[in-house]
């Protein structure tokens, strides 16, 4: 990338300028490029000198200059500059941005990707409901979140696995049990209640259903733990096939589904809990067993094990951990959790550490609750669930492209106001609708010009040609493509691609503007060969930028409508 190449320039130039006295030989801090928020100051620019003054005790703009005098200027840079109190702002060559839209083309949808994590193996897991009943809508943001994460990181040279953590082992699928058991009970005309704690909603009448379609009324008589053992894993797999239904659909697939319960049927846990003895970790105390947090820092020590010898979940994430970075041996590991869970990400970090593994080899993405409106009004219950509105209700309302743009379109750590009836609303207002009513204007260009022009034949072009303002405009976007890819990935800030793809579309709508592509009379033939070349190279960042977030690039908007419910 041509930031890189500059950031290296300007650490060579300061290197130099040490080396011959210019300036004194101090350590050289990182060099820092930003976009100036006006293209008069440049392309790029670097705050460099004012990092340096006390370093070198000279005024920031002596430094800049002693910098830009030392600076070797590529043919890609047509100017350089100090400006204010001490920044070095560059210039791009037009002639080296116009050559660009042939680099675009001749790299395919491979341009924006990056190599920089080859060798590396991350795992997602995200998502990781509970097997108990219908995904809500806070799952929709998560699997939107950890799906786009995981792609971003194919994206960049990583080596992926998705997984799905089921919480089986627990008292959930006894609860579930013995709601479904009422639910069973009332369809056959037994009075039964469903048990505090249990679960309400249309869907336990649906398990009851499913549960008599396959033994009528042979279980009545069954006593209630023998009705909940034989029915729970039954049970437990229709809930967990309705999920995975739902995240299908929803553009989300996992490579492994892995099952709490696994961890306590082999030494996983038997090993970490060792390991953490052997380490003076563990005490006893009240007849259970606890992780000593304190002396790690932490405000408190933690349930490992109950006086009832039941394990807890923090002793499942464990076992869990040890199993994803010991035995399975991924170089890193994402979660994806809700952000009422942050107060057990240092003790996730703590208990790490004490097993001797880096704890920086483990990276919790928190995020915010998900509010959904519609007509004004926030929407709060579901009919099917009971208590919360479901994955599929929203699937249902604004279909999965709508779905995954706006619940990724905010940064995770801020609440979501997700309005339905703009997710639905065909206009520029809606940022979905206009990224891909863009994608979709640049395939309808080419059918115009295939009409108008016949053979399209737009790989001769010279990018010369392109020298307006916002033909430069438009390629100065295109090319961001790959640092926003790279800045998304290393910041596990997925908002930043929608962002990014509404700049572009906002840049291909003043480029199609202001310059006609097939002018309605005596077209000039080079001219919109160049042109279309330009079209070619933003319907490919469109494209990778849609396909990153799990998002369709439609050539005709009615693709997109027709998903839509009516």
């Amino acid at each position: 990338m041509i930031k890189d190449e500059l950031k290296l320039l300007v650490a060579t130039a300061i290197q130099q300028a040490m080396d011959n006295g210019t300036l004194p030989a101090v350590p050289i801090p990182d060099v820092v490029l930003e976009h100036p928020a006006r293209i008069e100051q440049g392309d790029f620019a670097t705050n460099v000198a004012m990092r340096l003054q006390k370093a070198v005790g000279k005024p920031p703009r002596e430094v800049a200059g002693a910098i830009t005098h030392h600076l070797e200027l590529p043919a890609s840079v047509s100017a350089v500059q100090v400006a204010g109190p001490g920044f070095v702002n560059f210039f791009l060559a037009d002639g080296w941005l116009q050559e660009q839209v042939d680099v675009m083309l001749a790299a395919g949808p491979a341009f924006g990707t990056l190599t920089y994590g080859q060798g590396q193996s991350v795992q997602v897991e995200f998502v990781s409901a509970n097997p108990t009943g219908p995904l809500h809508v806070g799952a929709a943001r998560n699997a939107a979140l950890g799906d786009t994460v995981a792609r971003l990181l194919a994206a960049t040279g990583h080596t992926v696995q998705r997984e799905y953590y089921i919480n089986d082992a627990g008292s959930q699928i006894q609860a579930l049990g013995a709601s479904v058991l009422a639910r069973y009970r009332q369809a056959h005309g037994v009075a039964a209640e469903i048990p505090a704690g249990g679960y309400e909603g249309e869907y336990v009448q649906e398990l009851a259903q499913e549960i008599t379609a396959e033994y009528g009324t042979s279980l009545l008589s069954l006593p209630d733990d023998e009705f909940i053992a034989k029915i729970a894993p039954q049970v437990e797999a229709l809930v967990l096939r309705s999920i995975e239904r739902d995240l299908a659909d929803l553009g989300v697939r996992f490579d492994r589904w892995f099952s709490e319960r696994t961890l306590y049927e082999g030494n996983l846990f038997d090993n970490a809990l060792r390991m953490l003895r052997e380490g003076g970790h563990i005490v006893e105390r009240d007849g259970a067993v606890w992780f000593a947090s304190t002396e790690l820092g932490e405000d408190r020590d933690n349930v490992v094990i109950r006086s009832t010898g039941q394990p807890t979940y923090f002793a499942s994430d464990i076992a869990y951990h040890y199993d994803k970075l010991v035995t399975r041996g991924y170089d890193r590991v994402i979660d994806v959790w809700a952000a009422d869970h942050h107060g057990h990400v240092p003790r996730m970090k703590a208990v790490l550490g004490a097993l001797g593994i880096d704890p920086a080899r483990l990276t919790v993405l928190l995020y915010q609750l998900v509010k959904l409106f519609k007509d004004g009004k926030e929407l709060k219950m579901s009919k099917r669930a009971g208590t919360y509105v479901t994955v599929r209700e929203l699937l249902e309302e604004v279909g999965a492209d709508a779905a995954r743009f706006f619940l990724i379109q905010r940064s995770s750590d801020v609440t979501m106001n997700f309005d339905m009836n703009l997710a639905r609303q065909a206009s520029d207002e809606n940022p979905v609708f206009y990224v891909q009513y863009s994608h979709a204007r640049t395939a309808s260009i080419f059918r115009e010009a295939a009409t108008k022009l016949g053979t399209v034949a737009y790989e001769a072009g010279e990018v010369r040609l392109l020298t307006t303002e916002s033909e430069l405009g438009l390629i100065r976007k295109l090319l961001l493509f790959p640092e926003v890819v790279e800045s998304a990935t290393q910041t596990l800030a997925a908002h930043q691609l929608p962002f990014y793809l509404q700049e572009v579309a906002g840049a291909f709508s003043a480029f199609y503007r202001d310059c006609p592509v097939l002018p309605p009379r005596n077209p000039d033939r080079a001219l919109t060969n160049a042109r279309l070349k330009l079209v070619a190279a933003t319907k490919q960042v469109l494209a990778s930028g849609l396909e990153l977030m799990g998002v369709s690039a439609p050539d005709r908007m009615a693709e997109r409508a027709s998903e839509r419910p009516a």
